[in-house]
């Protein structure tokens, strides 16, 4: 058995992939603290747990020249299978696995790498990989707050963007490639790209630091001293600032206190096998011409932001704005909130 650490939830790990590749549980087959219901896709945002993953899947189904998959955790014998049929038919598959999950990713190292998958373990330059990312065709990525570990499927809160900008995806397959090969990089943005651990801390406070009338956020961590500041700071100049995370075993009781006492409204979830937040996701100045938001790996921490591997992004498409407000109004209020004291 392995455990998960580095900022998400602590898993048994499953069985290898090579006994049986398994389908994702659809939302149905979800406990019934799953969460709120909500739409499963918005244009290029997929939400979990209502949408599944078939849409991961169905990328890599259709694969016709190469596959880059950059995974903190994987553990999902559908994926698994799919990318040894895609290298079975000649599609060239790379997979960049963390090293220090190893008893996470064993499995899927050891299925992938006899079905024709090339496949490295992280470089220990990074303290994690936790950079959650599919590269299908040179045109297609998918940048995810999720791990490919299907046990969580039906009770995450996580979000997958579709991105299809050539700027983005040159920089993502640059960076893969050094990333493969263990190699030095100075990773470009892209046109919206916020990578750790170079510019990400930097990306995300200016976004905090920017916004003029509302910033919603999902944590799962909340343990980075100058983001905590920089949204206390926001709810003194009059923005509305609320945060939905995670706070098992009350790992966030004093961050969470110190925030509510300045202002911010906080909701949390606390369930050890519920719903979960998993998202990373920061919204500023939704209802207004320059609302944007950042969706991405990047965990409120030092390791997440300065240490780590990681990638996201920060767009203005309406439709994902609107998505994530609406699917973020239904997770705060169900939430436990904390009172200012």
């Amino acid at each position: 058995m392995g455990f998960a650490v580095a900022g998400c939830k602590v898993q048994l790990s499953a069985p290898g992939p090579g006994s049986s590749p398994a389908p994702a549980p659809s939302a149905t087959s979800a406990p019934a603290d799953s969460g709120p219901s909500t739409a499963a896709q918005a244009g290029p945002l997929i939400i979990e747990p209502s949408a599944g993953f078939s849409p991961v899947y169905g990328l890599i189904a259709h694969a016709r020249h190469s596959i880059d998959v950059t995974m903190y955790e994987f553990s999902d014998g559908t994926a698994e299978h799919g990318l040894a049929l895609a290298a079975a038919r000649g599609v060239r598959v790379r997979v960049v696995l963390d090293k220090r999950e190893e008893s996470v990713n064993s499995g899927a190292y050891q299925y992938l790498t006899s079905h024709g998958v090339k496949v490295v373990w992280s470089w220990s330059k990074y303290q994690y990989t936790h950079q959650k990312t599919v590269v299908v065709d040179g045109s297609d990525a998918v940048i995810m707050t999720a791990n490919l570990t299907r046990n969580y499927y039906p009770t995450s809160r996580d979000f997958l963007v579709v991105d299809s900008n050539p700027a983005d995806i040159a920089a993502i397959s640059a960076v893969f490639g050094a990333d493969f090969d263990h190699a030095p990089v100075t990773p470009g943005d892209g046109a919206d790209l916020v990578w750790s651990p170079t510019d990400s801390q930097q990306k995300l406070l200016a976004l905090i630091n920017g916004a003029t009338t509302s910033l919603r956020i999902y944590s799962e961590e909340m343990a980075d001293t100058a983001v905590e500041d920089a949204l206390i700071d926001a709810a003194k100049r009059g923005v509305d600032v609320q945060v939905c995370g995670e706070n098992e075993d009350g790992e966030y009781n004093s961050a969470y206190a110190r925030l509510a006492d300045a202002g911010v409204q906080i909701s949390y979830y606390s369930s050890s096998t519920g719903f979960y937040i998993h998202g990373k996701v920061i919204e500023a100045d939704y209802g207004t011409s320059h609302a944007k938001v950042f969706i991405g790996s990047e965990n409120f921490s030092s390791t997440s932001l300065d240490r780590n591997r990681e990638l996201g992004l920060i767009v203005s498409d309406p439709a994902v704005l609107s998505a994530i407000a609406s699917t973020f109004a239904a997770d705060f209020q169900r939430g436990q909130h904390v009172p200012s004291s």
